[in-house]
């Protein structure tokens, strides 16, 4: 029922916010019946459905190459709206004001004729046309004239260069807020579509013996494999791996959006993956929504070693991991008892845990450091807030007591291929003996 509600409130909110940017880029640029109207309001109504069907393919079944269609279009447009109704809030009062300087400024203070653009129709059917134009426009041509204290304020429809003001304010302020949307979105997807950067981060460890000082770990996180990112971005992260020489790799769950005999052959290019210590797996949130144990199974076919709330004695450290807390609505969370409960205390010990909620737990049981994803540093500027909420650590590496946690932006992207001022990256942990 509370899903219902708020599923409900989202839809709304939706449905006003495209109707908002309907009236400010389309209505208020366009001629009625027009063909850049009819366009307009073609693509404000298929747009949200796209981002609909990009949303909902993949859990209602539908065939994979269908998810890809809906997939690029859907997501990208919840990019663009994300940051076209950010741009149109801040453009609104700039509008405002344009409309009042320019109002204020005309000499004859001259009732408005027509726009050009309609006026060609005829005189008839000129005088229609701009009536219906200046529809919803009432109330601030008020606002103009309560500001300005006058009783005889110029129209703010008065012809500019052949175009009604609000006409041509509407286009300028509108065509820039879409520039800096599409731009922004633009940017942020070629980030993604590049691939991630490397990290460098030294964590100094107490346990750590002096024989295991430099010893790097490559933390591969939410790499989100699916409709949009396939196979050539697998490969991109393989190499950018195996270009740092690690001594183990830690892929800290999300591997992928969607099921094996969709995204086997996407995910083929992880065998390539080499290090001394070999490559470990856990799960994340979104292996539950694909089907953890057909991946868990895959990722053993590919040469990496899942650790399901299980530990492995390394030369000079342990390296535990443990199921994300997804796994508790099919029975198979995280057990850190299984995992850390019978260890020797006196060795240092990293986990990997794809949450960093489950710090709390990494306490308890003395892990000295915990490598996490989940968040992507927020992905989508101003996500990074809400990541905040719900997360004690969002990016970067934090102490809490006498456990470390570090927490990985993440190598792709979920949803939209997009990130806003949180880069992707591989990070690689280079662990530091204090008695080197």
């Amino acid at each position: 029922m509370v899903f219902a509600l708020v599923a409900l409130a989202v839809c709304a909110l939706l449905v006003a916010v495209h109707r908002w940017l309907w009236i400010r880029l389309v209505r208020d640029t366009t001629a009625p019946g027009g063909l850049p109207r009819r366009i307009g309001t073609a693509l404000t109504i298929a747009l949200p459905l796209l981002s609909v069907a990009a949303l909902t393919a993949g859990r209602a079944g539908a065939p994979f190459w269908l998810q890809q269609t809906v997939s690029w279009p859907g997501y990208l447009w919840l990019a663009v709206l994300l940051y076209l109704t950010l741009t149109m809030l801040v453009a609104e009062p700039i509008r405002a004001l344009l409309l009042r300087r320019l109002a204020h400024r005309d000499p004859s203070g001259a009732v408005a004729g027509p726009p050009a653009e309609q006026s060609a129709a005829g005189t008839g059917t000129a005088t229609t046309t701009a009536s219906s134009s200046a529809d919803g426009t009432e109330a601030e041509r008020g606002a103009v004239l309560a500001a300005d204290g006058a009783s005889q304020e110029p129209d703010a429809a008065a012809p500019v260069g052949g175009l009604s003001r609000r006409t041509f304010v509407a286009r300028a302020v509108g065509g820039a807020a879409a520039a800096v949307a599409v731009g922004t979105v633009a940017g942020g997807a070629h980030g993604v579509l590049r691939g991630p950067s490397v990290r460098r981060v030294q964590v100094p460890l107490a346990k750590l013996p002096r024989a295991a000082h430099g010893f790097r770990i490559a933390v591969v996180s939410d790499v989100h494999l699916g409709p949009v990112l396939g196979r050539a971005h697998a490969q991109r992260i393989v190499d950018t791996v195996n270009r740092t020489q690690p001594d183990l790799i830690a892929i800290v769950g999300d591997l992928v959006d969607g099921s094996v005999p969709d995204l086997g052959s996407a995910a083929e290019p992880l065998r390539g993956l080499t290090a001394r210590h070999g490559s470990f797996f856990v799960t994340g949130n979104h292996e539950y929504f694909s089907g953890a144990e057909q991946w868990v199974n895959h990722v053993r076919e590919l040469g990496l070693t899942p650790l399901e709330n299980a530990r492995r004695a390394l030369p000079h450290f342990d390296l535990a991991g443990v199921n994300d807390i997804q796994g508790e609505q099919e029975g198979s969370g995280p057990d850190f008892r299984a995992a850390l409960g019978d260890r020797d205390r006196s060795r240092a010990a990293v986990l990997l845990a794809h949450q960093p909620v489950v710090i709390h737990d990494a306490v308890k049981h003395g892990v000295d450091l915990q490598l996490s994803g989940h968040t992507h540093g927020g992905q989508l500027w101003p996500g990074n807030y809400l990541a905040e909420l719900a997360n004690p650590t969002v990016a970067g590496l934090e102490r809490y007591g006498d456990t470390q946690l570090y927490v990985s932006r993440g190598a792709g992207a979920w949803g939209p291929p997009v990130r806003v001022g949180a880069p992707s990256d591989i990070t690689v942990v280079e662990l530091a003996s204090y008695q080197a």
